[in-house]
């Protein structure tokens, strides 16, 4: 496995790619799926998308164990939410890619995801909680949507600015 580097802001453009579906699951993909699982428990942190170590493809992996416990990581491609709860939570979320950032957002409580697994076969999830909220700021990430597009555009606007500026004076 090989450590990938993380895609990060100010770098937009990359982040803001809309990811395209794999065509199947075969070494390539699993190769990859392996190193970013490498790469996020590195960072550390507890999901990525593919976009996020620059690779347009539909792909993400998750891992909600906590330090000590077995590993359960979740190889996701080509995920769909099928629906969404109406009932909201709330999460501080923060992300690889915006770096020592947290912000609380609102999502649905719960989804239902149709995917591929690791083994190439169509799966379906029923998530809540903390999973719930890592999918869909994962899959955000495939659609092109960072996590602080959940928040006001003055937030926002002060946060991408704080590593555009950071970007010029060499500190990223």
């Amino acid at each position: 496995m090989s450590l990938l580097p993380i895609v990060t802001l100010p770098d937009e453009k990359t982040l803001r790619e809309v990811s395209k579906p794999v065509a199947g699951i075969d070494s390539h993909v699993k190769k990859l799926w392996d190193d970013m699982l490498e790469t996020m428990y590195r960072a550390p942190g507890i999901g990525l998308a593919a976009i996020q170590v620059g690779v347009p493809q539909r792909l993400l992996v998750i891992d909600l164990s906590k330090d000590g416990e077995v590993k359960l990581p979740l190889f996701v491609a080509n995920p769909e939410i099928t629906w969404e709860s109406d009932a909201r939570s709330d999460y501080e979320e923060g992300c690889l890619s915006i770096p020592e950032y947290y912000e609380m957002v609102t999502r649905p409580a719960e989804v239902k995801l149709r995917y591929l697994n690791r083994q190439g076969e169509h799966a379906e999830m029923h998530a809540t909680g903390l999973l719930a909220t890592c999918l869909q700021h994962e899959i955000d990430h495939l659609n092109g949507v960072l996590f602080i597009d959940h928040i006001s555009r003055l937030k926002r606007e002060r946060v991408i600015k704080k590593f555009q500026k950071a970007q010029k004076l060499g500190k990223l």
